[in-house]
């Protein structure tokens, strides 16, 4: 049986959630990690959704809002290399998951990608403001200009730079022309 890579994407993060854990979506897009993020973390929990496009938090708000689940979310027009600058300090070192959906918004203008530099930055926050215990799971899609190189530097990053304070491991599916590439972190 073939597991997506969103699927186990989810089925390692949702390992690190329980009812009032605090959460991001560093690429909100249409919202479904969202929306699985705003489930997990339960009515007393939050989820902080980051996009740098409007029509994205948008979609995601509505996405949300047909499931009941908007009131668990602070949606943040903000590019995820900000994720230090809107999360407040009593929550920092007290987050159970972080999710990237790397790449662009479907269906909108695929210019508009995540690139090398804002994510690792990105990256680098998130391991700091993770609880121990806490996880990231980065999807990083390979079939558009920048996206192989995205996941390369990721994967760079993550050998020399993550500490002995984490544990990480890639996939990448077999058989397929730019398949895209998991990531999956974990602080000890």
């Amino acid at each position: 049986m073939h597991i997506s890579l969103t699927e186990q994407a989810q089925r390692f993060i949702g390992k690190a959630l329980t009812p009032g854990s605090v959460a991001l979506d560093a690429t909100t897009g249409n919202g479904h990690d969202t929306a699985f993020l705003a489930e997990q973390v339960g009515k007393n929990g939050r989820v902080f959704a980051f996009d740098v496009q409007p029509q994205a938090l948008r979609n995601a708000r509505s996405h949300l809002e047909k499931l009941g689940l908007d009131e668990r979310v602070s949606f943040i027009l903000a590019g995820h290399q900000q994720l230090h600058n809107h999360i407040p300090a009593p929550w920092r070192g007290k987050i159970r998951a972080v999710m990237f959906n790397l790449g662009y918004l479907p269906g909108s203008d695929k210019s508009i990608t995540t690139r090398p530099p804002s994510t690792l930055s990105a990256l680098h926050q998130a391991s700091q403001l993770l609880a121990a215990g806490g996880r990231i799971s980065l999807i990083a899609y390979t079939g558009h200009p920048g996206g192989r190189e995205e996941a390369e530097a990721i994967g760079e990053w993550l050998a020399a730079r993550i500490s002995p304070q984490f544990a990480w491991q890639s996939y990448e599916p077999e058989g397929r022309q730019s398949p895209p590439r998991l990531f999956l972190i974990e602080r000890l």
